[in-house]
C-alpha cells in the first residue's frame, strides 16, 4: 500500500452533506487534475457544468427522482461528453465533422476518465462525492433547464461536499472474479465466485440492518427489464449518431 492506493481504497459514496460550500479554487484544482487523465488522440471530448443556481438545483432534485442531496451538497456538477468545440472547428474550416457510435463512445470514455480523476482529487482534499446517474431519468428536462447546444451530451451528475456521514466499506467482487489470465473463465467458475460474493454482501446488508437482502437477486431484478429507454432518442436529438 502507498498513499495513492490508500486514498483509492478509502472511497465511499457520500449521500448526506453539511451545508459547507466547495470553494471555486478546489473545483478548479480538481478540474485541472481531471484534465490530466488519458484522452484518445488528445480529443478531450468532455465538459463539466457547475450548477450554482439554487432554483436549478431544486429542479434537478425533481428530475433525478427526488434525490435531495443534489440540492444539499456543497457543489453539484454535470459531466458531459462534448464534441461541440470540434463541430465549431470543423464548421469554421468548412470541413465535415462526422460522428458515429465510436465518437460517442469516445465522449463517454473521455468524460468518465476525466470525472474519476476529478473525484480522486476532490477526495484527496477531504471532500465527499457521489455520482448521480439519475440525471438520465429525464435528459430532455435536464437539457431544457441547462439549455445545452447540440454536440453536448449530459452523462451523469456529481455531488461534492463535506460528508455528514461515515458509510461502511461496501464489499466488491474479489480480484480473482475480475482479473483473468489469458482467457475468460468457464461459466461455472464465475457462478461460484458470484455465490461467494453474494454471501459477503448478505453479511454486509445484515450489519446494516437489512437482513435477508441479497446482491444476486438485486442484479437479477436490475437487468430484468430495459432501463431509461429514452436515452437514445435524446442523444440523437442532440446530434449523436449511435450507428
Amino acid at each position: 500500500m502507498n498513499p495513492t492506493i490508500e486514498q483509492l481504497h478509502s472511497h465511499r459514496s457520500i449521500r448526506s452533506y453539511t451545508d459547507r460550500l466547495v470553494p471555486e479554487e478546489d473545483l478548479r484544482t480538481a478540474v485541472a487534475a481531471g484534465q490530466r487523465a488519458a484522452t484518445s488522440a488528445n480529443i478531450q471530448t468532455y465538459s463539466v457544468i457547475h450548477v450554482t443556481s439554487q432554483a436549478h438545483r431544486l429542479k434537478l432534485v425533481e428530475l433525478t427522482g427526488n434525490q435531495e442531496k443534489v440540492a444539499a451538497c456543497g457543489a453539484f456538477l454535470i459531466i458531459c461528453g462534448d464534441v461541440r468545440r470540434h463541430r465549431l472547428m470543423a464548421e469554421r474550416a468548412e470541413q465535415p465533422c462526422v460522428e458515429n457510435l465510436e465518437s460517442f463512445l469516445l465522449c463517454a470514455v473521455d468524460a468518465s476518465l476525466f470525472a474519476q480523476n476529478m473525484v480522486i482529487a476532490l477526495e484527496s482534499m477531504g471532500w465527499g462525492t457521489c455520482y448521480i446517474g439519475g440525471i438520465r431519468n429525464d435528459l430532455h428536462g435536464v437539457n431544457a433547464l441547462l439549455q445545452l447546444p447540440p454536440g453536448v451530451y449530459p452523462l451523469y451528475g456529481l455531488c461534492v461536499g463535506e460528508a455528514d456521514e461515515s458509510p461502511w466499506e461496501r464489499p466488491r467482487l474479489p480480484v480473482d472474479a475480475v482479473l483473468h489470465q489469458d482467457q475468460y473463465p468457464q461459466d461455472q467458475q464465475i457462478l461460484t465466485q458470484l455465490e461467494q460474493y453474494d454471501d459477503d454482501m448478505a453479511a454486509y446488508y445484515q450489519r446494516r440492518g437489512a437482513s435477508g437482502r441479497r446482491w444476486i437477486s438485486q442484479m437479477e431484478q436490475f437487468f430484468a427489464n430495459p432501463r431509461r429507454t429514452k436515452d437514445r432518442s435524446f442523444y440523437e436529438s442532440q446530434g449523436a449518431s449511435l450507428s
